[in-house]
């Protein structure tokens, strides 16, 4: 099978890493095609971030469905445009935040999340809610780090993150807890072995939960809010192939 994953922001080196974890842990026989959001802001802080990021990378699985995606991976935490991607795509499409926290549901009675900054805690909220995480998200933490300085500074990010850890474990009575970046996942196997807690990254659960709806020939249902967008040139609308 043909898994697509896209990064929505700009930074060729977040997508390299991104990549790397992908490929660590794929099944045999799957193939990874990555792409990020040329043109896209270099980093997604935001929601401003998001709705510009959001056309190009719509742009980026078009094109990928050409070249045969089975499925697509949204690798943000933000979640950014997954709604409109789940109506251009036949294919499932997994966000990070999403196949995470579905994850963590079924691992873990109590989780936390930690991301990146502030600003960001109250749309990773919002995602945890609408996903139906309700009061088993504990807490969405920030180690007040941009999303670039992840990537810069890995070492300075796992001491950040492995601290923020142990206190969602004894604050917050977490039993696991999730990474609120895509430029964390390779900090995953690390951050459990040092802290004791089940430290869960989006990448590689939104990759094996796209291998296994695929595996099992599901596809995104077009009979409602995902069907595909309609023609607005002209005369009565159509749907798009």
């Amino acid at each position: 099978m043909r898994i697509h994953i896209v990064n929505p922001n700009s930074s060729t080196g977040m997508t390299e890493q991104i990549a790397k974890v992908a490929r660590r842990y794929a099944s045999a026989g799957t193939t990874l095609d990555v792409t990020c959001g040329t043109g896209a802001p270099a980093s997604i802080e935001g929601y401003t971030d998001e709705a510009i990021s959001v056309p190009i990378m719509l742009d980026q699985i078009r094109a990928a469905e050409t070249r045969g995606a089975d499925a697509h991976v949204i690798a943000c935490f933000d979640d950014p445009g997954l709604a409109a991607a789940r109506e251009i795509a036949q294919g499932p499409v997994i966000g990070l935040c999403e196949a995470s926290t579905r994850v963590a549901m079924m691992l873990s009675s109590r989780f936390s999340i930690v991301t990146t900054l502030a600003r960001s805690v109250p749309i990773i909220e919002d995602l945890a809610d609408a996903y139906g995480a309700g009061r088993r998200c504990r807490r969405v933490r920030a180690i007040d780090m941009p999303v670039l300085a992840v990537e810069e500074e890995p070492e300075r990010c796992a001491e950040l993150l492995a601290a923020e850890i142990r206190r969602a474990r004894k604050e917050d009575n977490a039993e696991a807890v999730v990474l609120g970046c895509a430029g964390m996942a390779d900090l995953c196997i690390r951050l459990t072995k040092e802290t004791g807690v089940l430290v869960i990254d989006g990448v590689t659960a939104a990759v094996r939960l796209s291998e296994a709806l695929v595996g099992m020939r599901y596809a995104t249902s077009k009979l409602g809010a995902y069907a595909a967008p309609r023609s607005k040139a002209g005369g009565f609308p159509r749907e798009v192939a």
